[in-house]
């Protein structure tokens, strides 16, 4: 009995040793290619580093200097001229948090000076924006809503009230403003269920009875419907 366990002890240590040479063996054979394999991660790990180290690093540092400046113009000294000329000169000249913040800061002053060709910019500008946080994420998509309005792209602009109150969370303030924006919408495309069912949940849920008794009554007159 003690001699049959010797054999499969010694069996077993054999199938590990026979496994062991196997992969010294195919070591051997492709180390080679394993070394340059290494190597090739080892490069790519040190162009990573160096790229933010000494590209993106400070280029941020720049970008973030740059939309200060803008920022004292604004709010500072009420110059919304320089500002929005500080904001578009780093949106074009950096690709990084920064730029993206300038993105919607120069959006935000050209959709307020109204021409045609203002909005046009700002609309650019909202596009290519990456909406961040529960602040400036629903508040640029609410702006890129009403650049759709005044472009009559209705669809798109309900779709980004839509974003918009996802990104605002808990905050009631802004699901209310951008739950009105949506029904002014449905209101220009007739339509008026919608319209009303988006009313209605305004004041059950955020503003209270009888804030739109003449919207609600207007929407039920041109053919809006309650839910059942």
């Amino acid at each position: 009995m003690a001699k049959k366990k010797q054999q499969e002890t010694r069996t077993k240590l054999e199938e590990i040793n026979d496994s062991l040479s196997g992969i010294e063996q195919k070591f051997e054979q492709h180390k080679n290619l394993i070394y340059w394999i290494v190597l090739g991660v080892l490069i790519i790990a040190l162009l990573i580093w160096a790229y933010f180290k000494f590209i993106y690093g400070p280029n941020l540092e720049k970008a973030n200097n740059e939309l200060s400046k803008a920022d004292v113009a604004l709010y500072m000294q009420q110059d919304t001229a320089t500002a929005l000329k500080g904001y578009e000169k780093v949106a074009k000249n950096y690709s990084n948090p920064a730029a993206n913040m300038a993105k919607f800061n120069a959006a935000r002053l050209l959709f307020a000076k109204g021409d045609k060709k203002s909005l046009k910019k700002s609309l650019n500008y909202l596009e290519d924006y990456s909406p961040k946080g529960t602040v400036v994420g629903p508040a640029s998509q609410s702006l890129l809503g009403d650049c759709y309005v005044n472009e009559k792209k209705y669809d798109k602009a309900l779709a980004c009230y839509d974003k918009a109150i996802k990104l605002a969370g808990d905050n009631k303030t802004y699901i209310a403003l951008f739950m009105e924006k949506k029904a002014n919408v449905l209101h220009a495309q007739k339509k008026y269920t919608e319209e009303l069912a988006i009313l209605r949940e305004l004041e059950t849920k955020y503003v209270g009875p009888g804030r739109y008794d003449a919207r609600i009554e207007q929407a039920k007159a041109m053919g809006g419907k309650e839910a059942k």
